[in-house]
């Protein structure tokens, strides 16, 4: 990653003080060690006239990977090139804004003990960045940083140049222009926008964020036009931080207008937290869908086959409707982490004796899995390779045999609904295929018309007139016929097992 920062001499400052003022002698290079690479700030010119600063950033590929965020989008182990291949050590990112901020911190800070009258004053500043991910493209990068006084210049980088019909790439090369900006305004904007434009972050976010949000976004964030979309970026739009930034910003901005306001607003917003209902996440509204079909279809004990850390496993053990709930799944530490989240080794007898987890493919039969009211699939067959669906569809339709199976799947046509989501790219790295409305649709009435059910389909979230809903989900209901056939053998079985026990 390469960044470089420019001025030029004004009367009575000559260029070279931007060494003052960044903590770096010009005459020679430097390193330092990062918890990813190396950052080298050098000075390819250095006079009166004109100074420029350069920070190149080596990135150890391994030990990003080690950190655990080298993962391609979406973290799937099993991308094991996508771990090492990929933009990162190359493209502007967060790492480079972690780096800005550990190399030049008295910088941003605009402390400087040689000159101290120096960080306070503007001068022309000049930064340039070669390969800048915008997920948003050039026109978001001009929302961003031009309110801030920046003229920008934001070239598209095409995908191939020898092929332009190709058309461009999600990066540009960027250069900021200023007058009137002093270097430590500078290097905070670069240290909040910069992830916010690339859309991703190496490390987790924690709380802290929000204070390091607010640090390096004082001055100039509360009044910014695309405050909202740069918080709920720069926080990995996790609600919770967003909202928190977005409140302490607002306080801020009246702070700074008019103080009599302050406390009224802080009443105000603390009322409105406790009453105002926050949009509830996808994963939530299709939680909430599955409750509610199994509810709608009376069932009693429910397979979640792919249950993964035992998020729906957790939701119906509140509903005593529901007596008996098996989770199924083939990863063996995943089951572990459902049952630590579940807390089974603490969990009273009577609530015990109505859940299991059981480790166990999809693609198999399993005559365990046999006789349940309902089976859930939720965000499961996408992960499948398609030619591996046909044993699913007969493990869980034609030898379970459940009396209603629910299936959600991605929609892909509301992708492009996502702003981050960049053309052609699934929503998770482990995701085989995601379909169409039509291709959903048609896969699942072959299924039911196979196996002896009806298929009925509902929108999970929110239903676009144009795209659809971000998931669809069908809901099989086992036709009456088949129903009291499987009845029959059901009690068939009830009375051998009543004649053997009676024997015995």
């Amino acid at each position: 990653m390469f960044l470089t920062v420019t001025t030029t001499g004004t009367p009575g400052s000559p260029a070279t003080d931007l060494g003052f003022l960044l903590h770096k002698h010009p005459d020679r290079s430097q390193a330092f060690s990062t918890s990813l690479g190396t950052a080298h700030v050098l000075y390819p010119e250095a006079d009166v006239r004109r100074c420029t600063a350069a920070l190149l950033l080596e990135v150890d590929a391994v030990a990003l990977v080690r950190r655990g965020k080298g993962k391609g989008r979406g973290g799937a182990p099993d991308a094991a090139l996508a771990q090492y291949v990929n933009d990162r050590p190359y493209a502007a990112s967060s790492l480079l804004a972690v780096a800005l901020s550990r190399v030049f911190s008295s910088a941003m800070r605009g402390t400087c003990h040689a000159r101290p009258e120096l960080p306070a004053q503007p001068r022309p500043l000049r930064i340039e960045i070669p390969a800048l991910p915008a997920r948003g493209g050039p026109g978001l990068v001009r929302r961003l940083f031009e309110p801030l006084g920046w003229t920008v210049t934001a070239e598209p980088v095409p995908l191939d140049a020898e092929f332009p019909a190709w058309g461009d790439s999600r990066y540009v090369r960027l250069a900021l222009d200023a007058e009137t900006l002093t270097l430590a305004q500078a290097l905070r904007h670069l240290y909040v926008l910069l992830p916010v434009l690339d859309d991703a972050k190496h490390y987790w976010v924690a709380p802290d964020e929000v204070d390091k949000l607010l640090r390096a976004g004082a001055g100039w964030l509360p009044g910014h036009p695309e405050q909202q979309l740069i918080t709920s970026r720069y926080l990995s739009r996790r609600w919770s931080l967003t909202r928190q930034a977005r409140e302490r910003l607002e306080l801020l901005r009246l702070a700074e207008t008019d103080d009599s306001e302050v406390e009224e607003l802080d009443n105000a917003v603390a009322a409105e937290t406790e009453t105002e209902e926050r949009p509830a996440p996808l994963a939530v509204q299709r939680r909430d869908a599955l409750v509610a079909a199994l509810e709608e279809a009376a069932a009693a004990r429910v397979l979640d086959l792919g249950c993964g850390q035992g998020q729906l496993v957790r939701a119906l053990l509140i509903d005593p409707r529901f007596t008996e709930i098996v989770g199924v799944d083939v990863s063996a530490r995943a089951l572990t982490i459902a049952s630590r989240r579940l807390r089974l080794d603490r969990m009273g007898e009577r609530q015990a004796a109505r859940v299991r987890l059981l480790q166990g493919s999809l693609v198999y039969t399993d005559a365990r899995l046999k006789g349940y009211d309902a089976a859930v699939l939720s965000e499961v067959i996408e992960h499948l390779d398609l030619p591996r669906l046909p044993a699913l569809e007969y493990a869980v339709f034609g030898a379970a045999r459940p009396r209603t199976v629910l299936v959600t799947t991605p929609n892909v046509e509301y992708n492009v609904r996502w702003e981050s989501l960049p053309a052609g790219h699934v929503r998770h790295g482990d995701h085989r295929f995601e379909w169409t409305r039509e291709e959903f649709r048609a896969w699942a009435a072959a299924v039911a018309e196979r196996h002896g059910y009806t298929v009925e389909f509902r929108p999970v979230g929110p239903d676009d007139p144009e795209v659809g809903p971000p998931t669809q989900m069908a809901v099989f209901r086992l036709r009456k016929s088949e129903d009291e056939t499987r009845t029959s053998d059901d009690e068939t079985r009830t009375s051998d097992d009543e004649k053997e026990a009676e024997a015995a």
